[in-house]
């Protein structure tokens, strides 16, 4: 039984597809199995997975996206640990060696996560102060927008299952909602070193495609507020964060003439608004 699965998904990324599987046989720790996820490409993927026919384990599903993708990759695995890979990133030689490392020093450390190097248009560029990383127990700083890659996280599958896996119905920000459940109970651990890279900038990215990533973020977060997880702290945060996403939101949609949904955004913010402190407590 490997110890680590890593689950790399994909959809038409042909092109770049063979670079992460290389990047993932070419880690220094080999106690893993490569799991490749196919979610329903239509280019020449199948051509370059059948050059790796030895080293890997292939599923294909019709598309459904990245979410159900990495979950159907979850039921595939074998390992006690999980790594993510997208497509388009890569890792360093060394990346699983040192998060291994790490959590046998640490043994109860549950999910751990990298620096990053990043790449636009074949270009190096610096990450802004807002993309700044924390260690520990990060729940507030995971509110604004997603600081954690899913290239760069290994995490124990007992963990992962304990929180659900990927929310299916999210089509983009399922990282920022699946790395809020886990923030809000548990440390997760920075590794202050760079050991992926992430490369975007590209037409076929998914974050690029889908415009308004807060209409989804605010979805995690009312899913988060209908719960029963968070402290009274925590909940007092969330709120005011979906307060001013729904505010930004909501506004920017009626200024477009979408005055139904802006108004429909907005009213979120006052239906989860607590109506006195008694309401932040709870939960506690």
């Amino acid at each position: 039984m490997p110890r680590v699965s890593v689950i790399i998904t994909t959809y038409n990324r042909a092109s770049m597809l063979g670079e992460a599987i290389n990047s993932v046989l070419s880690q220094q720790y080999t106690d893993l199995e490569l799991i490749v996820v196919d979610d329903g490409s239509t280019d020449e993927t199948k051509e370059v997975l059948s050059l790796y026919t030895p080293h890997l384990t292939y599923t294909y599903q019709e598309h459904q996206g990245v979410s159900a993708a990495r979950n159907r990759g979850v039921e595939c695995a074998q390992g006690d640990y999980l790594a993510f890979l997208d497509s388009d990133d890569l890792w360093l030689p060394n990346k699983l060696y040192v998060q291994m490392k790490f959590m046998e020093n640490h043994p109860n450390a549950l999910i751990c996560y990298t620096e990053e190097i990043w790449i636009r248009r074949g270009m190096r560029v610096n990450p802004m102060k807002k993309h700044k990383k924390y260690s520990g127990m990060i729940f507030e700083y995971c509110l604004p927008l997603c600081i954690i890659s899913p290239s760069s996280v290994l995490i124990a599958r007992s963990l992962l299952e304990e929180a659900g896996g990927f929310d299916e119905e999210l089509e983009v920000c399922e990282d920022y909602d699946l790395w809020l459940r886990i923030s809000a109970c548990y440390p997760i651990y920075l590794i202050d070193t760079p050991l992926i890279i992430k490369r975007g900038g590209h037409e076929d990215q998914l974050s690029k495609k889908m415009s308004g990533q807060d209409r989804f973020r605010i979805k995690a977060l009312v899913k988060l507020l209908e719960g029963d997880c968070l402290s009274a702290n925590q909940r007092e945060l969330a709120w005011k964060e979906l307060n001013r996403k729904c505010e930004i939101y909501g506004k920017g949609c009626i200024k477009r003439g979408r005055k139904e949904e802006g108004e429909k955004i907005l009213a979120l913010a006052v239906k989860y608004k607590p109506q006195n402190k008694a309401e932040f407590h709870k939960c506690t």
